[in-house]
């Protein structure tokens, strides 16, 4: 029997671990660790395997190597391109790739070695939560796909100079729009796509002492 901790629920954690329970008759799922107070019990369970879907903080290099078979990552973005924060924000408006990874997890934000990954389309109607959605949908498809891997350890090192990082103070930056700033008319709809969250506008602006949210919806013409 194989013992495996959780860390994170996401959307795609919860799909993942609805099929462990339900396909794989040799793993045991001991514990679902959401919060950081928590992941010390790591060392007292020592599981055989960790899956991290949407833990936002850096574990430590000694828990890392506690179970055999390492902690993979499941993460929304084509890595090596936007590692860290909100990797579904970034594809819209810096045009980089967008895609799902399943990695290994170093010490170093999600630069660990590459068991998988998937481009996946960005369409003309997305903002971030739609490409999110989709995301995260196929982020559970790849790591059911790439399971055999995971547990034979097949992975390759990333090439992080050909990618890029982001940050959460990236986004608080770019959220506070400057309306004098020079950029073409597609680079503008891209930034208001990537800073509409569904029907949530996380773009903003003052003027004559008030502030105004600035979002964009995309329809399809029949």
């Amino acid at each position: 029997m194989m013992d495996i901790v959780f860390l994170g629920m996401n959307e795609a954690g919860q799909e993942v671990l609805q099929w462990l329970k339900k396909d794989k008759t040799d793993v045991e799922v001991k514990k679902v660790i959401k919060n950081k107070e928590q992941i010390k019990q790591i060392e007292k369970i020592r599981p055989d395997l960790v899956v991290s879907s949407g833990f936002k903080h850096i574990i430590p290099k000694e828990l890392i190597n506690i179970p055999e078979k390492g902690i993979v990552n499941l993460h929304p973005s084509y890595l090596p391109y936007n590692r860290g924060a909100h990797p579904y924000i970034w594809p819209l408006i810096n045009d980089t790739p967008a895609g799902v990874s399943i990695h290994f997890m170093t010490e170093s934000l999600d630069q660990g070695p590459i068991i998988a990954r998937k481009k996946v389309d960005k369409k003309p109607i997305d903002n971030s939560k739609t490409l999110r959605d989709r995301l995260m949908r196929e982020q559970a498809e790849l790591f059911k796909q790439s399971w055999e891997k995971i547990l034979e350890g097949k992975a390759k090192s990333q090439d992080i100079e050909k990618g890029s990082v982001n940050r959460k103070k990236d986004l608080d930056d770019i959220s506070n729009l400057d309306l004098d700033k020079k950029m073409s008319l597609r680079e503008a709809i891209n930034l208001l796509r990537g800073l509409t969250y569904g029907d949530k506008f996380l773009g903003s602006f003052s003027e004559k002492g008030r502030k105004y949210s600035v979002g964009v919806e995309i329809k399809r013409q029949e």
